[in-house]
């Protein structure tokens, strides 16, 4: 049946085709799990992305996030981690989080960029927060981030 649509008709498969980017996401994702992150005092409200799915679609299209919010992802396995920002109007901070919750390492990124921001080393765990958050706080590689995803909280 396919061959015959192939052959007979291209305006078939042509109208097959073009719904595929329909599906994909064209909002941001906000209803994700969530988890509390402490940084010393600080708090953070962060939306975890865990599956391949979330973490691909990330912040994208979100245009303002309050300032005690992020999004942690969670990957399965230790890994050089790299990140950019496609379709993300926000200018974001990455910390780049061993499973201690050591920030092994910072990127600022900016809106809308394909340039990559990796980790120094293998990770787990990524947090992206407004951009200058990490600074206004203090916090810098070597600071220490608690919570559920990096054991009991300290």
């Amino acid at each position: 049946m396919l061959r015959f649509a192939l052959l007979q008709g291209g305006l078939a498969l042509s109208l097959l085709l073009p719904t595929a980017p329909a599906v994909a996401q064209q909002a941001p994702q906000l209803d994700l799990p969530r988890t509390e992150i402490t940084a010393g005092m600080h708090r953070i409200d962060a939306q975890v992305a865990a599956t391949a799915r979330q973490r691909e679609i990330g912040l994208m299209y979100r245009r303002e996030m309050p300032a005690h919010e992020g999004m942690l992802f969670a990957f399965p396995e230790l890994g050089v981690q790299c990140f950019w920002m496609k379709n993300t109007p926000l200018a974001l901070t990455a910390a780049f989080v061993a499973d201690d919750g050591r920030i092994v390492n910072l990127a600022n990124m900016q809106p809308h960029s394909e340039e990559s921001h990796c980790s120094s080393e293998p990770v787990r765990y990524v947090l992206e927060m407004n951009q200058g958050w990490f600074a206004k706080r203090g916090l810098k590689a070597g600071s220490k981030l608690a919570g559920a995803p990096f054991g009991a909280p300290r």
